[in-house]
C-alpha cells in the first residue's frame, strides 16, 4: 500500500512527538504508568506493560479491551497475560490485533509491551513508536531496579538481623523493630506466617543453568513474590535473600482453614505460578507457625526453612508444606547426623533399606500393611493382589523383620524406618 507524503510526515512527527512526551515524563520522575497512558493516547490502543513472563506492571487499557484479551485465550486464571502465545508477530482479534515487544537493555530482558488495538491493525509506523517507547521504559525501568535492589538490601539485611537475633535493639526491643519497620512501610504489629519459598533445581533432563540464568531467574521470582504479596496489602514484608524470597503474610480474616494462614498462603501461591508458562520456574514453599509477635520471628523462619527442606525431600519440588503438617516429619529433620539415620534405618529395616527394585516393592507392600493395620485382606485389596500372594508376602517381610503382625512396638520402629528413609533417601 502506497502512502502520501503527508501521511508519512503525520507518522514520523507522530513518533517525534510521542518520542518527546515520554522522555519528558521520565525526565520528571514518572513511571510505568505515565509511559502506558501517554502511548494509549497518542497510538489510540491499549497498553499494558509486563514482566519478562506476563505479570502485569502497568497499563493503560480499558475493562472492554481485557475482556478482549481474554477471549483471545491470552490471560490465564490469575491474571497473567500469556506474552509466550504472543511472541514478535501479530495476533488478530476481531478486526484489529495485538503485539508485543521486548523491553531490554544492555542484552537483558527486562519487560514486555503489550499493545491491542481493536478496530484496525497497528502499523509499521505504529510498532515503531512502540520499539521508540519500549526504549523509554527500559530506561526507566533500569533506574527502577537500581533503586529496588539498594532498598531490597537494606531491607534483607534487617529482616536477615531479625531472624538471626543479632543487634541488641531488634533481639529485645520489639518497639524499636515495629518503629524500624515502618520505614520500610512494613505492619509487624500483627500476627503472621513466615513463607520461604526457593526455586527448585533443574530436573536432570535440563541443561545446567548459569550464573546469569539463576540470578535472573531469582529476580524475576522476587519480583513476583512481591507484586503478589502487595494485592494481600502495600504493607507486606517480601525480601529476596540471593537464594530464596521470605514473606510474611498476615492472617486473613475469616480464613478458616485447619492450619493458620493456609488459605492466604494458597492464594498467594496460586498467584505466584499462576499455569507456569512464560518461562516461570517450579518452586517449592515452607510456612510457619503463627509469629504472633515480633520475638516469634525468628523461630518461625526456622520452621519455614525447615518446612521447605523436609518439604522437598518427602513430596520432591513444587510442594507447599506447613510446620504444623510434618508430624514425625518434624522430629526426624530434628536430627542433624545423617549417619545415624542411615544407619537406624539399615539396622531396623534389613535388606529393605536396600536400593533395589526388589526391595522397594517390599517397603510398598510393607506401607500399605502398616496403613492398614495389618488387615492382609484390605491390603490385597488397595495392591490389586490375590490374597494368598499376600500372605505369602506377609511371610516374607516376618522373616527379614520379625514378627510384624504380632509386635506393636516392632511395627512402631519399622514405621519411623520408612519415613526416616523418605526423607534421607
Amino acid at each position: 500500500m502506497l502512502i502520501s507524503g503527508n501521511d508519512a510526515s503525520a507518522a514520523l512527527a507522530r513518533v517525534d512527538a510521542l518520542h518527546t512526551g515520554l522522555t519528558q515524563i521520565v525526565l520528571e520522575g514518572g513511571n510505568l504508568d505515565g509511559i502506558a497512558a501517554e502511548v494509549a493516547r497518542v497510538l489510540d490502543v491499549g497498553v499494558v506493560f509486563t514482566s519478562s513472563d506476563g505479570r502485569q506492571r502497568a497499563a493503560a487499557v480499558s475493562d472492554d479491551l481485557r475482556e478482549l484479551l481474554g477471549t483471545a485465550d491470552l490471560v490465564d486464571p490469575t491474571g497473567r497475560l500469556r506474552v509466550e502465545r504472543i511472541g514478535q508477530d501479530a495476533i488478530p482479534i476481531g478486526p484489529g490485533e495485538v503485539r508485543c515487544l521486548r523491553v531490554a537493555a544492555g542484552g537483558v530482558d527486562l519487560a514486555r509491551l503489550v499493545c491491542l488495538r481493536p478496530a484496525s491493525p497497528i502499523s509499521s509506523d505504529d510498532v515503531h513508536a512502540l520499539e521508540r517507547a519500549a526504549a523509554v521504559a527500559a530506561l526507566l525501568i533500569t533506574r527502577e531496579e537500581a533503586v529496588t535492589a539498594v532498598e531490597n538490601k537494606y531491607q534483607g539485611d534487617f529482616l536477615r538481623d531479625l531472624f538471626l537475633r543479632r543487634a541488641g535493639g531488634l533481639a529485645n526491643d520489639p518497639d524499636y523493630v515495629a518503629e524500624h519497620a515502618d520505614t520500610f512501610g512494613w505492619d509487624l504489629r500483627r500476627p503472621v506466617v513466615v513463607v520461604a519459598a526457593e526455586i527448585d533445581p533443574p530436573g536432570p533432563d535440563e541443561e545446567p543453568a548459569t550464573r546469569l540464568q539463576r540470578r535472573h531467574w531469582q529476580e524475576r521470582f522476587s519480583a513476583a513474590w512481591r507484586q503478589v504479596s502487595r494485592s494481600f496489602g502495600e504493607d507486606i514484608p517480601s525480601v529476596d535473600f540471593s537464594s530464596e524470597v521470605v514473606t510474611l503474610l498476615p492472617l486473613v480474616e475469616g480464613d478458616d482453614e485447619p492450619v493458620a494462614g493456609h488459605g492466604a498462603v494458597r492464594r498467594a501461591v496460586t498467584a505466584v505460578s499462576g499455569d507456569k508458562g512464560g518461562g516461570r520456574r517450579p518452586f517449592s514453599v515452607g510456612v510457619s507457625r503463627v509469629a504472633h509477635a515480633t520475638e516469634d520471628l525468628p523461630e518461625a523462619y526456622a520452621q519455614a526453612r525447615r518446612a521447605v527442606e523436609v518439604g522437598r525431600r518427602v513430596h520432591g519440588g513444587g510442594s507447599t508444606t506447613f510446620f504444623d503438617q510434618l508430624g514425625l516429619h518434624r522430629l526426624i529433620a530434628l536430627v542433624p547426623d545423617g549417619g545415624e539415620l542411615r544407619s537406624f534405618t539399615r539396622d531396623v529395616l534389613g535388606p529393605l533399606a536396600e536400593t533395589t527394585a526388589e526391595a522397594a516393592d517390599l517397603r510398598e507392600t510393607l506401607q500399605v500393611l502398616l496403613d492398614t493395620n495389618f488387615n492382609v485382606a484390605e491390603a490385597a485389596r488397595l495392591q490389586f493382589f490375590h490374597y494368598n500372594t499376600m500372605r505369602y508376602r506377609v511371610s516374607k517381610l516376618e522373616r527379614l523383620l520379625g514378627p510384624l503382625s504380632s509386635d506393636p512396638h516392632l511395627r512402631l520402629d519399622v514405621a519411623v524406618a520408612l519415613r526416616v528413609l523418605e526423607i534421607t533417601g
